[in-house]
């Protein structure tokens, strides 16, 4: 009890002695705000963000808070105020990363609500008084960093991609209405080569099979001549589709052709770059069954350093996937969270779907998560509620994974209450 006072007694003097700079993120400025341990308002600064303006910033703090330690509270490290944050954190100083809910939350318990970049600086300072000492510390990690602009840079070509083939699908179906039937995949080696060289079918009428086969027999060596003339036969079903300007419907379906191969080799790039980047973190998440440089590469963009989390229960609460207890009176249950990070839970979601997918002749794709999915099934949980458990079992091991930096052991059956 003397040791809790007294502890709580330090924590006060120190409150008292310190000032709490909460800052608004923004492209081009930024807004700090000073305040003392009682909320006070004791100065705002507006500065540019670059790094040549930072050692000024750093001065102004200084003449207001005079011989007082300094905690910043920053709202955005990863994106607008990295640059700041790495300044800071290289400068000793002590900086927290505030999670914009916290800022939201303490907008949104005014009466009357305010939004501008003086009173979000304000609020951001609030949840830095507050929660100083729960509040993550912002690190400055380049490599995480770095693999997280490599990962949405892919993920944004993808979608770009995605568009391109819809498009084709799009052109594709006035001028050859059994497509689908031609090719497996739309966007395959010989698929693209084909609606490159032949984008309507005039231009199958003015050539031979043969030709047809020796053009894309380079990029598809187990081609057959007889595949040719069933796509022919297909052609002929269709009839006539011609239409006004078919050569510049034409110079569509070829121009997107081209876009897709020219995306193709940008995410060719990007994951070579992955492939060197990766081992350099120490992490080895793609020793596990199911996951592939993809999916490493975004489960560490998205978590970064593991040491942020103490726990694996923490790294779930992160990403939403622990339950969230509602009761009031001393009634209530637990029930699914919808907060946290998203795109980890959903990363962890389809992950867990692959674990247990069984495969066309019966066969489970992973037995020993197939067994504990079923098993939690027969415990009377319906297949969603298994599934976040396999989800959360997946947390567990991955987390483990990652701060031992050791590879993926396959484990014995255990007797595992979730």
């Amino acid at each position: 009890m003397v040791e809790t006072l007294e502890k709580e007694r330090i924590n006060i003097y120190h409150k008292r002695n310190t000032c709490f700079v909460g800052i608004d993120m923004h492209k081009d400025t930024h807004c700090a705000v000073v305040i003392d341990c009682w909320m006070n308002k004791l100065g705002e600064i507006n500065f540019e963000n670059r790094p040549s303006r930072f050692s000024a910033f750093v001065e102004d703090v200084r003449k207001i808070c005079g011989t007082k330690e300094i905690v910043f509270g920053l709202e955005d490290t990863r994106g607008f105020g990295r640059n700041l944050a790495a300044y800071l954190v290289g400068r000793k100083f002590e900086v927290k990363h505030v999670n914009p809910a916290y800022t939201s939350a303490v907008r949104l318990a005014n009466p009357i609500i305010y939004k501008d970049d003086s009173y979000d600086a304000y609020c951001v300072a609030r949840v830095l008084r507050d929660m100083v000492d729960t509040l993550q510390d912002a690190k400055h990690e380049d490599i995480f960093w770095t693999i997280r602009q490599i990962v949405k840079r892919r993920d944004l070509i993808v979608k770009s991609n995605v568009m391109n083939k819809n498009q084709l699908h799009s052109q594709l179906a006035y001028s050859y209405p059994s497509y689908r039937k031609f090719f497996a995949i739309i966007d395959s080696k010989s698929a693209l080569c084909f609606w490159e060289n032949y984008p309507s079918p005039e231009y199958i009428w003015n050539t031979t099979p043969e030709e047809i086969y020796h053009t894309i027999k380079p990029v598809h060596q187990a081609l057959k001549i007889q595949r040719i003339h069933e796509i022919i036969s297909m052609i002929e079903r269709d009839g006539d589709t011609r239409k006004d300007y078919q050569p510049e419907r034409d110079f569509i379906v070829r121009n997107i052709v081209k876009d897709i191969r020219h995306n193709k080799e940008l995410i060719a790039e990007i994951d070579g770059e992955l492939r060197k980047l990766i081992p350099l973190t120490g992490y080895k998440l793609h020793t596990m069954p199911g996951i592939d440089l993809v999916t490493e590469a975004q489960i560490i963009s998205e978590i970064g350093d593991i040491n942020r989390f103490p726990d694996s229960d923490k790294l779930a609460r992160f990403m939403g996937l622990a339950p969230v207890q509602f009761s009031s009176a001393g009634k209530g249950k637990d029930q699914r969270c919808r907060n946290g990070n998203r795109a980890l839970n959903a990363i962890f979601h389809f992950l867990a779907i692959q674990m247990v997918a069984v495969s066309a002749s019966g066969k489970p794709r992973h037995p020993v998560f197939r067994e504990y999915f079923e098993q939690k099934v027969k415990e009377g949980k319906n297949k969603p509620q298994a599934l976040v458990c396999v989800a959360r079992r997946l947390v567990r091991i991955i987390y483990g994974m990652m701060k031992t930096r050791t590879e993926y052991r396959p484990y014995e059956k255990t007797d595992d209450k979730n």
